[in-house]
Parts: structure tokens; sequence; C-alpha cells
């Protein structure tokens, strides 16, 4: 029969087991998840069943680049408590797993935990014994791997944000000054038009309906021309170019970028836990306070 991806990770997640053990498991099982957990516990396979259960939102960003600046690797790594993220067994583990990122340009987490380091035991095989020697659940969430045309840019915020940011063209100065940018203002897309449809034409339909509450007296034509300068004003918050840089809020990063002649071409920000079950703390103003000389 046949095991899917998504069946393994949510069983690996479930148990704390290698890949291999949970497709082995699966099999065994009939592809029944539950079946398979069990399975694992009898045989002693899942011993970080409950660990693997608890939400591990804090940890590290670490950047790892190569020796010639041009590409690089950004990585979290999560643990449950900021204890333990400051703990040394947990930051040599994390900048292992950048390490390990880097050398294999990975961009996939499973991938990633079946690479070797050079004691000859794999990533999965480090973090299991860490689990086990620590008491706590920790979790590779992320990983990314970018490589520049021209310059790359990296910027870690403390250990809790980190950016990768790819240019053609510009400098070593443009690109860290930009990596600061999206840590601080966070945006999602490198420019407006890469907003894919459905969210453009979800945030029109809202838009227009929002008009049509402050429309009386007011004809189609001009709720119309209201909607699309606030879709458009919408765009450029969520766009890196359309943003007003963080140093300098009277020129937009687009501005920024043609007077350096450069482009974007690939950026990703990190921070630890968004997105997860934890009580968030407010880590782009802290970038921004940063950016701006008040730490």
């Amino acid at each position: 029969m046949t095991i899917t991806a998504e069946a393994v990770k949510q069983l690996r997640e479930r148990t704390g087991a290698g890949m291999m053990e949970c497709k082995k498991a699966l099999v065994e099982s009939g592809g029944n998840l539950d079946a398979a957990a069990d399975l694992m516990r009898r045989q002693g396979l899942a011993k970080a069943d409950k660990k693997a259960a608890r939400v591990a939102a804090e940890g590290l960003i670490v950047v790892a680049r190569s020796s010639d600046g041009l590409t690089a690797a950004i990585v979290e790594v999560n643990c449950e408590t900021d204890f333990v993220a400051r703990e040394h067994d947990f930051r040599s583990f994390a900048a292992l797993v950048g390490a390990l990122a880097l050398k294999n340009r990975a961009r996939d987490v499973a991938q990633l935990l079946g690479q070797k380091s050079d004691s000859g035991e794999t990533l999965e095989e480090h973090r299991r014994a860490l689990v086990a020697k620590i008491g706590e659940n920790i979790n590779v969430r992320r990983v990314a791997t970018m490589t520049a045309q021209t310059v790359l840019g990296s910027y870690v915020h403390g250990t809790r944000i980190g950016v990768l940011v790819a240019l053609k063209g510009g400098n070593e100065e443009l690109a860290k000054d930009l990596a600061m940018h999206i840590a601080a203002a966070n945006p999602q897309y490198i420019q407006p038009s890469d907003v894919p449809a459905d969210i453009v034409d979800r945030e029109r339909g809202i838009l227009r309906d929002q008009a049509a509450g402050e429309g009386k007296g007011k004809t189609p034509e001009i709720l119309e021309k209201m909607v699309e300068g606030r879709l458009r004003k919408y765009l450029n918050e969520i766009a890196l170019t359309g943003q007003p840089f963080v140093k300098d809020q009277d020129v937009s990063v687009e501005k920024l970028l043609k007077q350096g002649n450069a482009s974007v071409t690939e950026m990703v920000r990190f921070e630890v836990g968004l997105g997860l079950e934890k009580k968030q703390a407010d880590f782009a103003a802290e970038v921004m306070a940063t950016v701006h000389g008040k730490h």
C-alpha cells in the first residue's frame, strides 16, 4: 500500500520517532495512524510521544552563510521554554542544524533531518538524544536556503527573528538595511503584483462592502475609485517595495532599490513560534526600536 508523506509527518510529530520508523509502523498498521502510534509505543519507539504532543514555541533562529557570502541557510529550532533556549546543548544543536542546512542546501525539514553530521549520526538521531537528555520537546520547524546573484543580506534580531534577502545589483550595505527592514516591517510579498489573485479579490470584496456602507450620495464610479485606492494602499502595506523604508519614512523601499540600482529576487523571514499557541511578544516592535537606535 502507499503511505503518504503527510501520514509519515503526522506520525512523526505525534511520536517524535524517525521517518523510517514511522513509515514502517504505518505499513504494518495498514496506514492507520492510531494503530501505528500504539504499535510504536509497544515497540518502545515512541518514548518521546508525550513530549512530542507538547507545544514547543520557544527556541532560536540560526543563520549560516557560505564562505563567499552568496549562499545562506536559515532555520527555526524550537523547544518548550526560554530557559532551554538559552542552554548550551540546545544552542549547539541549533548551530549544527544551521550548518547541515547550509551544507546540504536544505529546503525541506524531513530531508534535513536525514542528513548525517561528522559523528555519523543523523540530525534526527541528534534531536531525539537531546529530547531524552533535556526532557523537553525539541523540533526543527522550518528551513530555507537562498543564493543571491549579486549580494545576500542577513539579519538576526537577538535570536528570535531572522531574515535572508537576495539582491540583483546593489551592495552589502543596502542588503543589510533591507534585511533589517524586513525584520521590522514583516512584508508578506516582494511587490504588490506578487499578491495572489484570491487574496486581492477577497480584500476588494471587503472594501466594496465597506464603501457601500459609506456610499450615500456617491456614484458607483466614485465608490469604485474609493475601493481601488484603498486596495492599492493595502497591497503596498503588505508588499516590501510599497512600504516606507524603516530608516527614512519619506522614502519607499521601491525608491531605495532604484537608487541602489537593485532588485530583490528572494526573501524569507522567520520568527520564533510565530503561528504557534503561545503568548506573543511584539518582537517586530523591538526590531523597529533597534533600527532607530533606541536599544
